[in-house]
C-alpha cells in the first residue's frame, strides 16, 4: 500500500491525490497503514506532507507504539499539535520522555476521548490526572497501571468528573488506599473491570464496596492484595453476579472455602482447587477412583 501511494506522485493520469483527501484519502486509505509508515510519507514531497498533516489533524487514535518507546518530545508535540478529535490515546511505557508538559496540551484540547493508556508513564504528575478527569468528560477506559504519583486527591478528581468509566486499572499505585478506591467505587458504578493489584495499602473494606456498588462488575484483579481476606471475597460472590474472572494470586489469606463459591459459578480463577479437588475432579471425568487416594 505504501508503494502504491508513493508511485502516485508521478504525473500519471488519475493520480491518488487528485482523489478527495477528507472525504476518501484520510478516512479510506491513510488509516490502514501504519503511523510510522505515513510519517516517513511526509519527505515524498510537499503535497504527501500537506496530507499526512491533514491526517493527523483527523486522526481518532494515537498509540505510540506504533513508533516505538522513544519519540523526541518534540515529535510528539508536532504530530498532535492540531488534532482536537482524539478518542483514543495509548502512551504506555513512555517514561523516558513523556511529562507533564507534552500530555497536558493534548488532553486539554481533546474532550472525546474516551480510552486512555497511561501505564508505566513514571514521569507524569498528580496534575495529569486531574487534566484528564475535567477534560475527559466521555472517559470510558483507562490504565494507570505502575504510575506510583496517582494519589488519593487525583482518583478522587477522576471519581467526580468521569462517572462513565468501565475500566480502570491502579496495578502498582502504591499511594492508594482503601478510602481512595471506595470513593471511585461509589462514584462509579458502571465499573466493569478494575484492577488493584500489587497494592499492600487495599484490604477487605475496598473490596466489599467495589462489589456492593458495581453490580455489573465482570473482571477483578486483586493479585498481591496481602490484606484482603475470605470475607471480602464471600461479598464479591453475592453481590455481583455477573462476574467472570477474579486473580487472587499471592492473595494468602484467601481461601478455597470463599473461592469455591465463585468457582461453582464458572468464574475464572488464577488460583488452581486444592490437590483434594483436582483429584476428585479426575475421579469424575476419567473414572480412575479405584487408583486414587483421596486422602493423600
Amino acid at each position: 500500500a505504501l508503494w502504491c501511494l508513493m508511485m502516485s506522485v508521478t504525473p500519471t493520469r488519475g493520480c491518488l491525490l487528485d482523489l478527495p483527501w477528507e472525504d476518501i484519502l484520510v478516512p479510506h486509505i491513510l488509516c490502514h497503514l501504519p503511523l510510522q509508515q505515513l510519517l516517513s510519507l511526509q519527505r515524498v514531497s510537499k503535497s504527501f506532507q500537506s496530507l499526512i498533516q491533514l491526517y493527523l489533524a483527523n486522526m481518532r487514535c494515537f498509540d505510540s507504539s506504533q513508533i516505538g518507546p522513544a519519540i523526541p518530545r518534540a515529535a510528539f508535540v508536532n504530530l498532535l499539535k492540531d488534532n482536537e478529535v482524539l478518542q483514543q490515546l495509548a502512551l504506555q511505557n513512555c517514561s523516558d520522555w513523556l511529562t507533564d508538559q507534552e500530555l497536558l496540551p493534548v488532553i486539554g484540547q481533546n474532550h472525546h476521548l474516551h480510552r486512555i493508556q497511561l501505564k508505566g508513564c513514571a514521569q507524569l504528575s498528580r496534575h495529569a490526572l486531574v487534566a484528564i478527569s475535567l477534560s475527559c468528560p466521555q472517559l470510558r477506559q483507562l490504565s494507570l497501571a505502575h504510575c506510583e504519583w496517582v494519589d488519593s486527591l487525583s482518583l478522587r478528581s477522576l471519581a467526580d468528573h468521569c462517572k462513565a468509566l468501565e475500566a480502570v486499572d491502579l496495578t502498582a499505585c502504591r499511594q492508594l488506599k482503601d478510602e481512595a478506591i471506595c470513593y471511585l467505587v461509589q462514584k462509579c458504578g458502571r465499573l466493569k473491570s478494575l484492577s488493584l493489584a500489587v497494592n499492600a495499602n487495599v484490604g477487605d473494606v475496598a473490596v466489599e464496596e467495589t462489589a456492593k456498588c458495581c453490580p455489573e462488575l465482570e473482571h477483578l484483579d486483586l493479585t498481591g492484595c496481602l490484606r484482603v481476606k475470605n470475607d471480602s471475597i464471600r461479598v464479591l460472590a453475592e453481590y455481583c453476579p455477573k462476574l467472570r474472572s477474579l486473580k487472587v494470586k499471592h492473595c494468602h489469606n484467601v481461601a478455597e472455602s470463599s473461592l469455591s463459591i465463585l468457582r461453582s459459578r464458572g468464574v475464572e480463577l488464577d488460583v488452581e482447587p486444592p490437590l483434594q479437588r483436582a483429584l476428585v475432579l479426575l475421579q469424575d471425568v476419567v473414572g480412575f477412583a479405584p487408583f486414587i487416594n483421596l486422602q493423600i
